[in-house]
């Protein structure tokens, strides 16, 4: 699994991540990109869960 934590964005008082995961898919084995801004302390919950 293809983990990446890509930019970090700042809007005004917030800052904010762009943060890219690659998942596998069990269907047809294909690898699909999931990609959320959130903040940065929500990051590795994103990458944590299955």
């Amino acid at each position: 699994m293809a983990k990446k934590s890509v930019a970090s964005l700042q809007t005004g008082s917030n800052r904010l991540t762009k943060a890219i995961n690659m998942v596998k898919s069990s269907k047809t084995g294909a690898y699909t990109f999931v990609e959320t801004i959130m903040v940065p302390e929500e990051v590795n919950n994103f990458f944590n869960k299955k």
